[in-house]
């Protein structure tokens, strides 16, 4: 089985040096380890033994597609991880395991020992630190899940060998990951697993302005509603949850995050929507 990691990577040449030093590590090594970039300044530093591509524009779901590109035909399975994310030594052979056990299985998500976004960051020290005190559960299951989770997906290729991430979801690109795994739910079994797991720092330098994303956390869980790949319970409950996160702790925020910011784009969606004009895309005029 020949399995692929892809990392899409933009404005963060540090970080994903140091994650590519972690998979180095790895007791079996991917058969292709790529990384897609927006510019030639996003090369991993240090470079690392990843392939080092650049995609035709920055966007996530562009890096991502350029990545299906570069391995269509030639690839069992592509996992994406993100440039934060650390992997334990035996990723890839969990990955290939479960999907050679369980042939229904189109895509999964691994377990997080960690997840940073949920502790405002994590530094590659403490997230070494996890992994070597994590012990494996003695068994390996798999639960059926409603998507996966972008910082670390796996994806049986010959499932949907023509799908591509929507590129009408621009820059982070929020909820592209809910909207590539839906369409794989309709040919498969889509779960979450513990047969692969790391942890996933969830650095925010590089992300997407306050603004833009508070303008998707609106505009993208409509547009995915329009296209039939969430349901309308799903994007309220979603949009709902952000805001009031976002209402709440803008008079306080959390270092490193634009709660106003991202108020301030949650309501422009809103008047957007209000007047039949909203689109993923807007983002990019704010």
């Amino acid at each position: 089985m020949k399995i692929v990691i892809a990392i899409a990577t933009t404005g963060r040449p540090e970080i994903v040096g140091a994650c590519l030093q972690r998979f180095a590590h790895l007791s079996r090594q991917p058969d292709r380890l790529i990384v897609i970039g927006a510019g030639p300044d996003d090369a991993p530093n240090p470079p690392g033994a990843a392939e080092f591509h650049l995609a035709r524009a920055r966007g996530l779901p562009i890096q991502r597609n350029h990545a299906l590109d570069l391995v269509a035909g030639d690839a069992d399975i592509i996992v994406f991880v993100d440039d934060d994310y650390v992997p334990a030594p035996g990723f890839v052979e969990g990955v290939g395991r479960l999907f050679a056990e369980h042939p229904e299985v189109v895509a999964a998500t691994g377990a997080l020992i960690a997840d940073g976004i949920n502790r405002k960051g994590l530094t590659f020290a403490q997230a070494d630190a996890f992994i070597a005190c994590h012990v494996p559960p003695p068994t390996s299951s798999i639960m059926d899940a409603t998507g996966t989770y972008g910082c670390n997906m796996a994806f049986r290729l010959a499932a949907a060998p023509h799908l591509r991430f929507d590129e009408n979801l621009p820059l982070y690109a929020w909820l592209e990951d809910t909207d590539f795994s839906a369409q794989y739910a309709r040919v498969g079994r889509v779960v979450t697993t513990n047969h692969f797991f790391g942890v996933h720092l969830g650095v925010t330098s590089g992300r997407t302005s306050g603004v833009r994303l508070g303008y998707s956390q609106i505009a993208n869980p409509l547009y995915l509603v329009r296209k039939g790949t969430v349901t309308p319970r799903f994007a309220l409950n979603l949009a709902l949850r952000n805001m009031i996160a976002n209402l709440v702790k803008s008079p306080r925020p959390e270092p490193n995050v634009d709660r106003f910011g991202r108020l301030r784009g949650n309501l422009i969606a809103l008047f957007d929507a209000a007047r039949g004009r909203s689109h993923p895309g807007r983002a990019l005029e704010l």
